[in-house]
C-alpha cells in the first residue's frame, strides 16, 4: 500500500508544478515515513547516488558545449556543412543535419544544439527563402541526434543507473545517430523535392578546401573526444576534462573569441545546469532503492507477463510507456525513474543493457521535440519567436522518420551492438 502512496504524492506534485527533483524527494520521503524507517535513509542514499565518478563528466560535457557556442565555433561549423551538402536541392536543411550531426560530436545534449546551432540555422533558411515551419521542424528533429552520437550526457547518467559500460554506450550510439541523420536527410530530400526548395549553392571544391581549413580544429574535437574513448587512451570522465581544455585553447589562443569575462558566464552556466541535474540524480537515486527494495521492478514484469508473453510485445508495450512519460517528464528525470523498472524486465526477455539504453535515450529525445513539455521546441520558439504551438505542428512530420529508426533499432539488435561488440567483446 505504501508504494501506492509513494506513487500518489509523486503524481500529485508533479501536477502542482513541483520541480522533479523536489517531487521525487518528498514522494520518497512520505513513503520512508510511512514505511517507519529512519528519514536519514534519504539523505544517505541521495549522497550515495551522485557519488560516482563517471558523473564528473557531466559538467566538464557541459562546459565543453557551452565554451563552443561562446566562441562562435558553431558558425565555423555550419560554413564546413554548409560546402559539403549545400549543393543538394533542399541545401540548407541538408546542412542543418550535417551541422548537427557534427556539434553531437562535441556537446552530447539537444537543447544545447538547439540553442548553439538553431539560431545560425533559422535565420540562415529563412534568409535563402525556406519556409519557417520547415526550418523549425528540421532543425527540431536534428537536434536529437545530438544525445545519440557520442559523448552523450543522457547515456552517461544511463550508464551510471544501469552500471553499464558508458564506453560501449557510446559506441553502440554512433550508427544509430547516422541513421537518424540519414532518414531526416531523406526526409528533407522529399520535401525539397514537393515544395521546389533551391539548392544553396552549386559544390566547389575551392570552397570546400577553405571551409575545411577553417573547420578542422573544431571537427577535431569529435575524433579527440570520441576516438580517445574508442581506443581506450580516454575514459569517458577524462574525454570531457580533454573537450573542455581544448575548447579553451581554441576560444583563448586559436581564434581569441573568448574573453575571461566569458568564461565566467560559461563556468555560472554550467554550474547552475549541473546542479539541476545532480539534485534530480540524487533525488531519483532513493526512489529507485525504494523501488528496488521493494520489487517493483518484479512485480511490473509479472504483471507483463500475465498480459502476453511475446517479446515483440513486451518491446512494444514498453516502448509506449518510455514515449509517453518523455512527453511528460524531462529527460534525465526519466531516465533515473524508469530504467530501474523497465531496465530488469528488458533484460528478462535477454535484451543488453546496451542495446535498451540506446532505444530509451532515442524515444525519450522523441519526447523532447512533443508537448507539453517538448523542451527543445520551447528553446527554438524562443531563438526563432515562433509561438510554441506553431513549433509543434512544424515539427510533427519529422517525426515520422525518427519513430522509424526507433523501431529498425528496437527490432534489430546488431544496429547498435555491432560497434560495441567488434571493440569491447
Amino acid at each position: 500500500m505504501s508504494i501506492l502512496y509513494l506513487f500518489l504524492v509523486l503524481f500529485i506534485l508533479l501536477i502542482a508544478g513541483a520541480p522533479v527533483a523536489v517531487a521525487l524527494g518528498l514522494a520518497s520521503l512520505v513513503f520512508i515515513l510511512l514505511d517507519g524507517m529512519p528519514s536519514l535513509v534519504v539523505l544517505h542514499n541521495m549522497v550515495g547516488g551522485i557519488n560516482s565518478f563517471p558523473l564528473i563528466a557531466v559538467p566538464f560535457f557541459i562546459m565543453a558545449g557551452h565554451l563552443m557556442n561562446t566562441s562562435g565555433i558553431t558558425t565555423k561549423i555550419f560554413a564546413f556543412a554548409r560546402a559539403a551538402v549545400g549543393w543538394m536541392y533542399g541545401g540548407l536543411g541538408h546542412v542543418n543535419v550535417g551541422a548537427s550531426v557534427i556539434f553531437a560530436g562535441m556537446s552530447g545534449a539537444a537543447v544545447a544544439d538547439a540553442g548553439g546551432l538553431g539560431n545560425i540555422e533559422i535565420r540562415a533558411m529563412k534568409d535563402a527563402g525556406y519556409d519557417t515551419d520547415f526550418s523549425v521542424g528540421i532543425t527540431a528533429a536534428s537536434s536529437t541526434i545530438g544525445p545519440i552520437i557520442p559523448p552523450s550526457l543522457p547515456l552517461v547518467v544511463y550508464g551510471v543507473i544501469a552500471d553499464t559500460s558508458i564506453g560501449q554506450l557510446f559506441a553502440a550510439g554512433l550508427i544509430p545517430g547516422l541513421l537518424m541523420a540519414t532518414a531526416l536527410m531523406i526526409m528533407v530530400s522529399v520535401f525539397s523535392r514537393i515544395r521546389k526548395y533551391p539548392r544553396d549553392e552549386r559544390f566547389s571544391l575551392s570552397i570546400f578546401i577553405s571551409s575545411f581549413g577553417h573547420a578542422i580544429l573544431p571537427l577535431m574535437t569529435p575524433i579527440i573526444i570520441v576516438g580517445g574513448i574508442l581506443t581506450g587512451v580516454f575514459t569517458p570522465t577524462e574525454a570531457a576534462i580533454a573537450a573542455v581544455a581544448y575548447s579553451l585553447c581554441l576560444g583563448l589562443f586559436v581564434y581569441r573569441t573568448l574573453s575571461w569575462k566569458q568564461i565566467l558566464k560559461v563556468s555560472q552556466d554550467t554550474v547552475e545546469t549541473t546542479a539541476s541535474i545532480m539534485m534530480i540524480v540524487a533525488a531519483s537515486s532513493i526512489f529507485a532503492w525504494i523501488l528496488t527494495a521493494n520489487q517493483v521492478a518484479q512485480a511490473f514484469a509479472t504483471e507483463l507477463l500475465s498480459f502476453t508473453q511475446d517479446k515483440t510485445a513486451i518491446l512494444l508495450i514498453i516502448m509506449l510507456i518510455v514515449l509517453v512519460v518523455g512527453c511528460f517528464m524531462e529527460t534525465i528525470a526519466a531516465i533515473t525513474i524508469l530504467t530501474p523498472v523497465l531496465l530488469p524486465v528488458a533484460m528478462q526477455f535477454g535484451i543488453d543493457p546496451v542495446h535498451f539504453g540506446i532505444i530509451l535515450i532515442l524515444n525519450l529525445m522523441i519526447g523532447l521535440l512533443t508537448p507539453p513539455v517538448g523542451m527543445v521546441l520551447y528553446v527554438l520558439s524562443k531563438v526563432s519567436g515562433v509561438p510554441f504551438e506553431r513549433c509543434v505542428i512544424a515539427t510533427a512530420p519529422f517525426l515520422v522518420p525518427l519513430i522509424i529508426v526507433l523501431v529498425l533499432l528496437t527490432f534489430i539488435p546488431a544496429l547498435s551492438m555491432w560497434l560495441p561488440t567488434l571493440i569491447y567483446r
